[in-house]
């Protein structure tokens, strides 16, 4: 079946599909239900974990119709898995629980408060019941159980209960003398009701201060840090005597916020909302590292002069090109979450003797990650490992700990791609792992011998669980499930517990044996109607490089019987974020479109859905090739692939088009302005038109900022190339995007206006964010993007 132009408005919300591998045909399917809301799917298994006993697994799934997600309980045997609810939650286990040294006990956080399971008998003790968010528990070497509350910490110990063990303020010590005013001075000297009230203030202080220290039940006083900084985070030593602060300049100016209006309200009136800095309007603030004394309620401001390369600045020469004053003194630098995200760039080692820290420069060109030994008496930082880059390090592949025998582990993309690398006291650190593939989200088992993680050795795209020795060796694989999304290990460390998924099955959970054997899938939570239908399995394909790339990875969909005599219209889709990778054996994040590919593919159309340089998966080379120069390696690596599909797949050159989201629109732009009669139709979505409108803390990383490089703005902003449009070009957006602002295509549109180009069209959404929510929104878009290639690619 073929749609013409004429009939496709009226046709397409009953469009029947037929999957091209299917024998007899499938039952109807409509564009509408492929943009429906994904209850039709089936719901992905969003967390899993394991409970206490290591027998059942529990994990969450959205309810249908609703934003709830439901606590489900299932044995690992396999089994009807149970919905636990009302009273059935209050014994419930939760995700990232920590375990004691003897690995009798396990802690973790549940609906923000702290409990304590004992894995001999299942016991459970609840340690906090609170309004306020409990958070990253850590065990002492001795039993001791150190959480936080905000910024306040808190200790318990089985049999002494719940004490506050440490507080920091950001306020002036009451006990510091005042500073010198001759004014003050004579008021006392003059008046002595004054003095003798400030003398007996004093002593009722010092005798406090005296019975707090000579008084166990007494909680440790508050250390202060003085009224001009803001307290950004902290980590308290597991054995409670130490802890890290992290603070930033209490005045310190962000830069200006935008101010996004929004149309359709409740109120009937035009609203409006508070949204991010732009790229350059000042950077993010710097951060300070203080170590505190607990029991002295005494700060030490930790200086970073220890870090090699601090004070050179690798952005010298186009400081000095753009008229702009050399720095002075040491980089600016921060202490953000670290890689797993679960708290502050901060661990302690169990034994409390150590902690590591991970800081990175404000211009993102170097990381550090250091150590402190605070007993010593002169604590200082001590680098252990520095990764330095000319273009920009990676936004992932930070995690880090300890070993249960006190050394240090690290992620670094050193080698150009992310391995496990163990440092056992402040010389060379060594790699477990090697080769050009990547190692993701580490886990140390619980006996300390040996790592596990994710890694995609067979190719970019395939993912398993990974296992090394804390010695280094082999590295084997665990699983061979193609498509693990994340894992997790029992408590007596003989299982993994497992998340996965396919292009087809969103993720799913399975149980091995951590030998690798003995699997048993748990789940298979897709509807029938879904998981009866053929869908077409994309073929990954290898499409070589002109322009030195090697070769680019793709997912190409086509029809099983190719006509050899006949040209197909070519789609190209790009995906979005950059830095993310959409040809793999996991489940899309652009599930959608993979069922439009298909309905393309039904209704005469060839699909290639690439990789291109800057995505995930690849390495560090292929993620800094668009360095100053966005969209320029992006666009040759699709224009090779629309070479590929015109030599191998019989596509059509002459009807070639392109659309995607985010970056993706991005892209769209800059392949009609920038390649001119190439794409005869495309439709950039939420698309980013103008790079110094975007935030900070990505696009720096990329650009540097307008102000210091502007070079590199002009050359990668689509806008600055709209000139070039001779094609169709649909524009769809979000008009409440609070991430690409809607600004960018409004000021695009009157760039197109003033350039006075006529094959274009914008289409606002205006209760739509970045990602649409509302199928009727979905659908509207995906019916409009079908109807441009109709009416351009045939």
């Amino acid at each position: 079946m073929r749609l013409t132009p004429l009939a496709t408005a009226l046709t397409l919300s009953t469009l029947l599909f037929s999957s091209a591998h299917a024998q007899t045909p499938p039952s109807p399917l409509t564009l509408a239900q492929t943009m429906a809301d994904p209850d039709w799917i089936g719901p992905p298994v969003d967390q899993a974990w394991w409970s206490w006993d290591g027998q059942r697994v529990q994990y969450l799934l959205r309810r249908e119709g609703e934003t709830i997600r439901d606590t489900w309980q299932q044995g690992i045997a396999g089994g009807t898995a149970a919905r636990l609810d009302g009273a059935a939650r209050t014994d419930l286990d939760a995700a990232q629980p920590v375990l004691d040294a003897q690995r009798t006990r396990m802690a973790f956080v549940r609906n923000g408060d702290v409990f304590v399971r004992d894995l001999r008998n299942g016991a459970l003790t609840q340690v906090t019941r609170s309004n306020d968010d409990e958070a990253t528990p850590q065990w002492s070497s001795d039993g001791n159980l150190v959480f936080r509350s905000g910024n306040d910490w808190y200790q318990w110990r089985a049999g002494q209960g719940t004490a506050q063990a440490a507080v920091v303020k950001a306020e002036k010590d009451p006990a510091a003398a005042p500073k010198a005013d001759d004014l003050r001075t004579r008021q006392l000297d003059m008046i002595a009701t004054l003095k003798n009230d400030r003398a007996q203030k004093e002593a009722a202080r010092l005798q406090n201060e005296q019975w707090r220290q000579a008084d166990p039940t007494r909680a440790a006083a508050p250390t202060y840090l003085g009224d001009d900084v803001k307290i950004v985070d902290s980590a308290l030593s597991p054995d409670a005597k130490w802890l890290l602060v992290v603070t930033s300049a209490k005045d310190a100016d962000d830069g200006k916020a935008g101010k996004m209006p929004k149309y359709v309200t409740e109120s009937g009136y035009e609203e409006f909302e508070d949204v991010r800095v732009r790229v350059g309007r000042n950077a993010p603030v710097a951060h300070k590292l203080w170590l505190v004394d607990v029991n002295a309620s005494k700060a030490t401001e930790l200086k970073f002069d220890t870090l090699s390369g601090i004070q050179a600045d690798p952005l010298a020469a186009m400081r000095k090109a753009a008229k702009q004053d050399p720095l002075k003194g040491n980089r600016a630098v921060r202490i953000e979450t670290d890689g797993d995200g679960t708290g502050p760039a901060i661990h302690w080692s169990s034994d409390g003797r150590q902690a590591a820290v991970l800081i990175r420069a404000v211009d993102n060109k170097d990381r550090w990650i250091a150590t402190i030994a605070p007993a010593g008496g002169d604590a200082k930082l001590a680098l252990r490992d520095r990764l330095t880059d000319p273009a920009w390090i990676n936004w992932g592949f930070n995690d880090f700990g300890w070993t249960n025998d006190g050394a240090l582990w690290f992620l670094s993309e050193r080698s150009g791609y992310s391995h496990l690398y163990v440092n056992d006291g402040g010389g060379k650190s060594r790699a477990l792992t090697s080769g050009k593939w990547e190692v993701s989200a580490p886990q140390l088992s619980n006996d300390g011998r040996s790592f596990y993680f994710v890694c995609n050795r067979k190719w970019p795209g395939d993912y398993e669980v990974c296992a090394v020795d804390r010695n280094g060796g082999d590295v084997r694989e665990v699983t061979s499930l193609d498509g693990v999304e994340d894992f997790s290990l029992s408590p007596d460390g003989s299982k993994v517990l497992v998340r996965h998924s396919d292009s087809y099955m969103p993720p799913q959970l399975a149980v091995v044996n951590t030998s690798g054997d003995g699997l048993v899938q748990l789940t298979d939570t897709r509807k029938p109607e879904f998981k009866a239908r053929e869908w077409i399995k994309p073929e990954y394909v290898q499409v070589p490089s002109k322009h030195g790339a090697g070769v680019v990875w793709g997912k190409y969909y086509g029809p099983k019987n190719p006509d050899p005599s006949r040209k197909y219209p070519v789609v190209m889709f790009v995906h979005g974020a950059g830095y993310l990778q959409n040809v793999s054996d996991r489940y899309p994040n652009y599930f959608r479109e993979q069922m439009f590919h298909n309905l393309l593919v039904q209704q005469g159309y060839i699909v290639l859905d690439l990789d291109y340089r800057a995505s995930e998966g690849y390495g560090r080379d292929w993620r800094t090739a668009i360095y100053r120069q966005m969209g320029h390696p992006e666009l040759e690596d699709y224009l090779d692939g629309l070479d590929w599909l015109v030599a191998n797949k019989g596509g059509d050159k002459d009807h070639a088009g392109i659309y995607g989201g985010s970056y993706g629109g991005f892209m769209t732009f800059m392949a009609l302005f920038r390649s001119p009669g190439t794409f005869k139709a495309g439709a950039a979505l939420r698309p980013v038109a103008d790079w110094s409108q975007y935030n900070h803390e990505y696009t720096s990383n990329i650009l540097n900022t307008p102000e210091l490089d502007p070079q590199a703005y002009k050359v990668s902003s689509p806008i600055e190339f709209a000139g070039g449009l001779q094609d169709n070009l649909l524009i769809a957006h979000g008009m409440i995007d609070d991430n690409v602002f809607f600004k960018d295509s409004v000021m695009l549109s009157q760039k197109l206006i003033e350039l006075r180009k006529d094959k274009w069209e914008i289409a606002p959404y205006p209760m739509e964010r970045h990602t649409f929510t509302h199928p009727d929104s979905w659908y509207d878009e995906y019916r409009r993007i079908y109807e441009l290639f109709e009416r351009t690619l045939k």
